[in-house]
């Protein structure tokens, strides 16, 4: 084969290479290599945004490296000793800063109207504020008074705790699934508020073509209208701390009617063990840390203030403590409550659980340093889980009933 037939052939090679991997590229969906084509309008634009610079870029390629290809194999110092000493060409110089001014306009142009309406959030239909906490999510229908945390699914957290012995491949949805996802209608245009409680966080959804950094004391706008029903699941992209890759983000898409059915259960005053904030504790707040899992109930109470209950059987909460305690705080307290120090202190003779049970209240309904409030759970839920950290492990604080919950409660 002569030397022009062996580079004809590799230039060829390499373009149908190239044009193969753009063609693999298109037809990958979300499990795939490429971006997702979303469902939503603007997840669409950005997926034909996304093709559109990956062909221009594949087209460049191609001739680049069919040029440097060709150059070095038909200009190589053994084939022509003797360089050329031709000089610059202000027609190429013209040529090459025109052509790609061109395409970097041709391709700023349209990407610059889908930046525009990512950020146009007038004339949405409802709106949703999402707050980030360490490590969950805290999703709040805004005027219709349903507030509800969302966090890493209860068996998902058992089979990621390190001697779980669990086989994660059978675990549905591993690391990608919650106890609360966040309901959505189709068909409507949803305005997210998005902000942070303790560090920043960032709430990402590849379907949505929504990805928004949660900021502590500011507050991110951001739409979506999603055009078909659905579990759609993304992450926190932001690393926000040890257990980062442990906050999930699950919307289900559900048709109007249904949404409209799973507010008013919200509103109906249908109760759950709440998932707290989390937050890094001293030892004079080791208290609720962060959330791990809530309970596998499967609906949320809203962020109201709930009615104090008659007084219970210490026994009684200490058996429904222990289940809100290894629901929302042993992921870092640990089970047996020996904690993580330093940043989790063990609650063995914790000064707060044996100490005035008043104090012991108060740095759960109101926080204390980093640790964030935790005014979601009940006056039943925070009395059983105080009485059984002051009542576990040796410690010997006193019983504490709802109505002193209530009482504290402000």
């Amino acid at each position: 084969m002569s030397k022009k037939g062996w580079l004809a052939r590799l230039v060829a090679g390499t373009g149908l290479a190239l044009i193969a991997l753009q063609a693999v590229a298109y037809t990958q969906t979300s499990g795939g290599y490429n971006m997702p084509t979303g469902v939503t309008e603007i997840a669409h634009e950005v997926h034909g945004l996304h093709m559109k610079v990956f062909a221009v870029c594949t087209i460049i390629g191609v001739l680049v490296f069919g040029v440097m290809i060709y150059s070095i194999i038909n200009h190589r110092r053994s084939r022509n000793p003797k360089p050329a000493d031709f000089h610059e060409s202000v027609k190429v110089e013209i040529a090459w800063t025109l052509i790609p001014f061109v395409i970097l306009i041709g391709l700023a142009v349209p990407a610059a109207g889908t930046l525009i309406r990512m950020e146009d959030t007038r004339n949405s239909d409802m709106t949703v504020k999402i707050t980030g906490y360490q490590w969950k999510w805290q999703y709040e229908y805004v005027g219709e008074d349903v507030s509800f945390f969302s966090t890493l699914s209860q068996e998902s957290n058992a089979a990621r705790q390190t001697g779980s012995g669990i086989d994660v491949t059978k675990v549905p949805n591993y690391l990608v699934d919650v106890d609360n996802p966040l309901m959505l209608p189709v068909g409507k245009k949803v305005r997210f508020l998005i902000t942070a409680n303790d560090v920043i966080h960032a709430w990402w959804v590849p379907e949505f073509a929504v990805k928004k950094d949660a900021i502590p004391g500011y507050i991110n706008e951001v739409w979506t209208k999603i055009e078909q029903p659905g579990t759609y699941r993304g992450v926190c992209a932001e690393l926000c701390g040890r257990d980062h890759g442990f906050m999930p983000i699950v919307v289900r898409a559900v048709p109007e009617e249904e949404f409209k059915a799973f507010l008013a259960a919200k509103k109906g005053g249908a109760s759950e063990v709440a998932a707290a904030a989390p937050a890094t504790m001293s030892d004079a707040a080791p208290v609720a840390a962060e959330a791990a899992t809530p309970a596998a109930t499967e609906v949320a109470t809203a962020a109201a203030k709930p009615a104090a209950a008659k007084d219970e059987e210490p026994t009684e909460l200490v058996k429904k403590g222990e289940k809100i305690y290894k629901a929302n705080c042993a992921a870092c307290h640990q089970a047996d409550g020996t904690g993580l120090p330093p940043n989790f202190p063990s609650l063995h003779g914790s000064k707060v659980a044996n100490g005035p049970a008043d104090a012991h209240i108060l740095q759960v309904l109101k926080g204390k340093n980093l640790m964030p409030p935790f005014p979601q759970l009940s006056d039943e839920d925070v009395a059983a889980v105080t009485t059984y950290q002051r009542q576990s492990w040796g410690n010997k604080g006193s019983v504490i009933q709802p109505s002193q919950v209530a009482a504290l409660r402000k």
